[in-house]
């Protein structure tokens, strides 16, 4: 009995005071790969207690608290790990990241470029500078960046497509697209890519080179409402109104709440002389918006069609409420009052559109008015 005493008493001694700081380091390392943040804390907080110089042990408990959004223990533990190691390449860029999470972005910029300076290969630290230097607009900066990080790693997709995201912003469409190619090249299923080219030859006017992009987005990930919606929107452009109208159907199954979706299906349905269909599409979208002063003018513009003019009156009325400088709903309520006789009306009307630019309604005021 004594002998067995004896051997537990040697193996709870064994247990509670044989771990080292390294090995309590390490089993932090697998709580931290299990997502079990606490407990890796607690492990690596045993770690530096045993071993207070341990400034490996100090990077990892900040990076837990990163995770764990706690970016001003996270930047104590990583400030120490630099104190201990001036030269910890790793410790700059994680204090940099929990930085970013602050919002200190200049803060976040000083930290990358020591990473950088003490590694010029860093390849990530490069990348996360860009990412910082876009939340300060330095675009030309960030383009530097994430052409370094490619140039240290040619395969990184997130470094193309990002930087084809900065160059869209500073009106290079062609050199955005050929970085969203790259990126789609090194990773053909990877959605957003697809969409972000489509919206940008969308904006160059190639409306069949956007629908391709935008289809195979929908191929990808058919759950997405966006692709459906900018694809309606470039056929609508190419006057395919038909195919326009079974892409905002889509969207609107996906999407019930989308009043762009309803107006653009309006839109769709009146340029195929769909007016009566047109006009609840519209009335859909004033119901979720109801500021929404196009609508509002689509409207009236169909109900002149149906020769109902007090209701486009009425829809003029709203759009110019909204928009008092909206010529046009000055020009057509304008034509709508000529069509109930309300010659007075009329001209005031198509005068204050005159007024604001519209070319056309002077013509109307030399056969109506004078």
């Amino acid at each position: 009995m004594k002998n067995f005493l004896f051997l537990l008493s040697v193996l709870l001694v064994s247990v509670s005071f044989g771990q080292t700081a390294e090995e309590y380091k390490n089993q932090g390392n697998e709580k931290y790969k299990l997502q079990d943040y606490r407990g890796a804390i607690l492990d690596y907080t045993k770690a530096i207690e045993l071993d207070p110089a341990y400034a490996f042990a100090y990077n990892n408990r900040g990076n837990v608290k990163n995770d764990l959004e706690d970016y001003i223990g996270a930047i104590a533990d990583f400030s120490k790990a630099i104190e201990l190691d001036p030269k910890y390449v790793f410790a700059y860029y994680n204090r940099g990241k929990a930085k970013e999470g602050l919002e200190d972005y200049k803060g976040a910029i000083v930290d990358y470029t020591k990473a950088i300076e003490l590694d010029p290969k860093d390849g990530d630290a490069y990348y996360a500078r860009g990412i910082a230097k876009t939340s300060l607009e330095d675009y030309r900066g960030v383009i530097a960046d994430y052409t370094k990080a490619i140039e240290l790693n040619p395969t990184n997709v997130l470094a193309y497509f990002n930087r084809g995201t900065t160059k869209n912003v500073l009106e290079d469409r062609s050199g955005a697209i050929a970085d969203y190619t790259k990126a789609i090249e090194l990773n053909p299923t990877y959605t957003e890519v697809y969409c972000f080219r489509g919206l940008t030859k969308f904006n160059l006017e190639d409306y069949r080179g956007a629908i391709a992009d935008f289809s195979k987005a929908i191929e990808l990930d058919p759950a997405l409402s966006g692709p459906y919606f900018t694809r309606g929107e470039a056929k609508n452009n190419l006057k395919d109104y038909k195919g326009a109208i079974l892409d905002f159907n889509k969207v609107i199954e996906l999407d019930p709440a989308s009043e762009s979706a309803y107006y653009n299906r309006g839109f769709s349905k009146f340029n195929l002389e769909d007016y009566r269909g047109a006009i609840p599409d519209f009335s859909k979208a004033i119901d979720l918006y109801p500021q929404y002063t196009e609508s509002y003018f689509r409207r009236g513009c169909a109900k002149v069609f149906l020769e109902d003019h007090r209701g486009a009156i009425a829809d003029f009325t709203n759009t110019i409420e909204l928009d008092p400088k909206y010529s046009a709903a000055y020009f057509m309520r304008g034509l709508a009052k000529n069509s109930l006789s309300d010659i007075d009306g009329a001209c005031l009307d198509l005068s204050k559109a005159g007024e604001l630019g519209d070319g056309d309604a002077y013509e109307y005021i030399k056969k109506y008015c004078n």
